[in-house]
């Protein structure tokens, strides 16, 4: 199996589990950008709590769900946004307004977009979920 984008497959792997109806889920391997990321997706109410499980291979992540994603997925190419272009990017990604969360990085670490505009902060676009 070759893993292209991490941050992608984990993400995948929490929609397909959600899908179907999983109560947990499995995300391998680890990397601290999706621990960042799940953490952001548990202060926000989509997953419940998540712990790192060490083996001889890496490690990975054990995600405990609570069946609140309908889609999470990466944004490709990072767009570099600027505040006044936030919500002309929450259009295109999230279904309706106010509805949903997207992920970005910036000079102060990951956040959400929310976060991002009450700090008055651009940066580059991550992922979304809602």
């Amino acid at each position: 199996m070759t893993l292209n984008n991490t941050l992608s497959n984990a993400l995948c792997t929490i929609n397909n589990a959600e899908k179907i109806g999983k109560k947990t889920c499995i995300v391998k391997p680890s990397s601290k950008i999706i621990k960042q990321v799940l953490q952001i997706l548990k202060d926000k109410g989509y997953i419940g709590d998540f712990a790192e499980k060490p083996d001889n291979r890496g490690s990975s992540i054990e995600v405990n769900l609570l069946g609140h994603i309908n889609n999470a997925n990466i944004i490709r190419p990072y767009y570099a946004v600027k505040i006044s272009d936030f919500t002309k990017f929450q259009k295109r990604y999230l279904p309706a307004n106010d509805f949903g969360l997207i992920i970005m990085t910036t000079n102060k670490g990951l956040m959400s977009l929310d976060d991002a505009k009450t700090q008055n902060l651009g940066g580059k676009l991550l992922a979304y979920c809602y």
